[in-house]
């Protein structure tokens, strides 16, 4: 189903992926379509969309740091599990943390680990702002991806004691402002952090503006 994208895999990250990760992401395409009857998991549905905004998007943004090995990652406000569970199935080495408010999308991600026997990732049910607190999550992550989840200085504030000395805060945004820039910019320096790349690209398919911010501590 995603076969005819297998091109871009090379052109925009560099990579090609396996024939078992082929499998895998189309598995995870036809148990996100399955799971949307009876929770509201997605509205991106057609497999272009699905590819492009939930798989490619996923990974193209840990792109900068995608040769790294071994990494612990905690991926916030994951809901159906983006983009923890695609950087799972591309980066094996890599150990994800998915974490949710709701119970129902933890759920469903527990699942689709059984299903598709992903033994990098766990899933967690709460919120960052509290758990963030646990000396079992504190400073113990190299990345912390947050996509699609409200304002980008809250996001950075519930993040930052995530991070170990060293590692990265990967913020995926749609569009980026002079403002927005400037605010996360004061918020960081709050927090002893700062803005260490802005990563802009567009998407393969549709060509849509995206933005990762990548904060680190200083």
């Amino acid at each position: 189903m995603f076969a005819e994208y297998s091109p871009y895999w090379q052109k925009t990250l560099n990579w090609e992926l396996n024939q078992d990760q082929d499998i895998s992401f189309q598995k995870v395409y036809d148990l996100v379509i399955e799971g949307n009857k009876t929770q509201n998991l997605t509205r991106i549905v057609t497999p272009p969309d699905f590819w492009e905004k939930h798989i490619w998007d996923s990974l193209r943004g840990v792109l900068p740091i995608w040769r790294q090995q071994n990494l612990k990652v905690i991926d916030i406000g994951t809901g159906a599990g983006f983009p923890g569970i695609p950087v799972a199935i591309a980066h094996p080495t890599w150990q994800l943390t998915l974490l949710d408010s709701t119970l129902k999308k933890t759920a469903f991600i527990d699942h689709v680990c059984e299903v598709m026997s992903l033994s990098n990732v766990k899933s967690l049910t709460g919120r960052a702002e509290q758990l963030h607190h646990l000396s079992s999550h504190r400073q113990n992550y190299d990345a912390v991806l947050v996509r699609a989840v409200g304002n980008a200085d809250l996001c950075t504030q519930y993040s930052i004691p995530f991070l170990k000395k060293g590692g990265v805060i990967i913020l995926y945004r749609g569009q980026w402002s002079g403002a927005e820039q400037i605010s996360l910019e004061h918020t960081c320096k709050s927090l002893r952090a700062k803005i260490t790349y802005l990563d802009q690209f567009l998407t393969p398919l549709s060509l849509s503006m995206r933005n990762c911010i990548h904060i680190s501590l200083i």
